[in-house]
């Protein structure tokens, strides 16, 4: 089995795990619903981009 030659180092690890991490949604404020919604999804009563499309 293969073994490393050295101990990594704090920043060598700590920049492999760089990429592991949680992203927050992006909220936006739906003044149609005066409501916040998620970005790119539809309203809860049914808007989208201004529009009616449920």
């Amino acid at each position: 089995m293969a073994v490393p030659a050295r101990k990594s180092s704090k920043a060598k690890k700590r920049m492999r795990r760089s990429h592991q991490k949680l992203n927050r949604p992006e909220i936006s404020f739906d003044a149609s619903a005066g409501d916040y919604r998620r970005s790119h999804r539809i309203s809860l009563n049914g808007y989208y981009n201004g529009k009616k499309v449920l």
